[in-house]
């Protein structure tokens, strides 16, 4: 029903900066909400960043606020992730995902409150 394409992945060295991109496909949206998460080796996928209906309201995981940006394109319905400053450990594969319905802020961060996900794209830092 809505198909999510990421893109902007890639290989890059400690202290870099890559946007990742995700766009809903077909359909245009007034009111929705949309977030990153993240699965490295080993590890449980874990929350990354969000924005909700209101643009103003965003979430963001400790271990990336004040480095990473999220911001959305309501013309394109696509959300945005602007990441600076990457470590190591950002390495993941990283997922995007959208729902229409309307969240507190809190929830966000919740990965069962997301009706669709994209198919992730690779983010390697080395160092």
């Amino acid at each position: 029903q809505v198909q999510l394409v990421e893109s902007g992945g890639g290989l890059v060295q400690a202290g870099g900066s890559l946007r990742l991109s995700c766009a809903a496909s077909g359909r245009t949206f007034s009111n929705y909400a949309m977030a990153w998460f993240r699965q490295a080796p080993g590890k449980e996928r874990e929350f990354v960043a969000a924005i909700g209906w209101s643009t103003v309201s965003t979430e963001y995981a400790d271990s990336v606020k004040a480095r990473f940006t999220i911001s959305r394109d309501n013309t394109k319905t696509a959300v945005y992730l602007q990441m600076n400053i990457l470590k190591p450990e950002d390495t993941a594969v990283y997922y995007c995902a959208f729902t229409l319905s309307r969240y507190a802020s809190v929830w966000l961060r919740r990965s069962d409150v997301y009706d669709y996900w994209g198919q992730g794209t690779q983010v390697t830092v080395s160092s």
